[in-house]
């Protein structure tokens, strides 16, 4: 007998990553469950249109089965994963949430474990506001889990990058590189960060599927390597086998001109993966071969000419 899996969100970046792969697996029965913004369309999967904010259309939609495994990949504000245990048809095996490194509180006290101190403090912006939101939401899995007797598991990743990544993270870079024009350089940046490959993340939540050694457990999502801004062009360079050139600006001068690097500047956010690695015992893609894959995807994909 196939074994239920209930995927809410999946049809963006990981979970469209995710989902492809899942339904090539033959013991799964995939369920979607997103607002139909963007189908999938895939052979194997059926796709239920309904909003998450919805109970009543989640009572009526969403078939009443036994789920293996619910995989949340796009809760963000509070009780948003209780809203959907507490009124989702069927039963639940495994809850696996999705959550961001973003919840550790800024500190000089490096790398970050999944036991470091979190965001406590009122958000002073956007990403802090996130940060503390996906916090909540780790606390309310654990609460809302027990109460019910789910075995839960939650993943933070690190900064995601891959094929589909609608984030102008490495897609800023590209752009530029393909169009030929300068990359801006931070100069005066030291801040060291750490990536995780979206089809990394893919593999991570299949061994975690129905498994024992992640239940009631949180891990930080982090290959080993440590990248900079400088680290980044030599490894455009690699990917692209094009000769970069950069313009070297003052992080005074970035943040002035406002000029979107996307990482960051002037502290490093460093975490380690490595209890995932032991667990699982898994090994990331290196930073290389993946960065590789994701530019070769996005110039035949995504790239669009100026």
């Amino acid at each position: 007998m196939k074994k239920n899996i209930l995927v809410i969100g999946g049809s963006y970046f990981i979970g469209r990553i995710f989902v492809t792969a899942l339904a090539k697996k033959s013991e799964y029965s995939i369920h979607l469950m997103n607002r139909g913004r963007s189908p999938l369309r895939l052979a194997g999967v059926e796709e239920h249109v309904c909003d998450r904010k919805d109970i009543a259309g989640i009572k009526a939609k969403i078939p009443a089965l036994d789920y293996h495994a619910v995989v949340d990949l796009c809760a963000d504000f509070p009780n948003e994963i209780e809203s959907i245990i507490e009124n989702l048809p069927g039963t639940i095996g495994q809850y696996i949430y999705i959550s961001t490194c973003t919840v550790f509180e800024p500190s000089n006290d490096l790398p970050k474990f999944e036991d470091s101190p979190k965001r406590s403090s009122l958000p002073s912006g956007p990403m802090e506001e996130y940060g503390c939101n996906k916090w909540q939401l780790e606390l309310e899995t654990h609460n809302v889990c027990g109460r019910h007797s789910i075995p839960y598991t939650i993943v933070r990743p690190a900064f995601v990058y891959g094929p589909f990544n609608y984030a102008p993270r490495e897609s800023f870079f590209f752009d530029l590189i393909l169009s030929g024009k300068r990359i801006p350089f931070p100069k005066d940046s030291m801040a060291l960060f750490q990536f995780v490959y979206v089809k990394d993340i893919a593999r991570i939540l299949f061994a975690c599927l129905g498994n024992e050694k992640v239940y009631n457990s949180t891990f930080n999502l982090a290959a080993e390597e440590l990248i900079s801004y400088a680290k980044l062009i030599e490894v455009f360079e690699q990917v692209s086998d094009r000769r970069i050139t950069t313009e070297s600006l003052s992080i005074d001068a970035i943040n002035r001109n406002n000029i979107p690097l996307p990482f960051p500047l002037d502290q490093h956010e460093i975490y380690s993966g490595s209890l995932l690695s032991r667990t699982l015992d898994f090994k990331y893609t290196p930073f290389i071969k993946g960065m590789k894959e994701t530019f070769e995807f996005y110039k035949k994909y995504g790239y669009k000419a100026p």
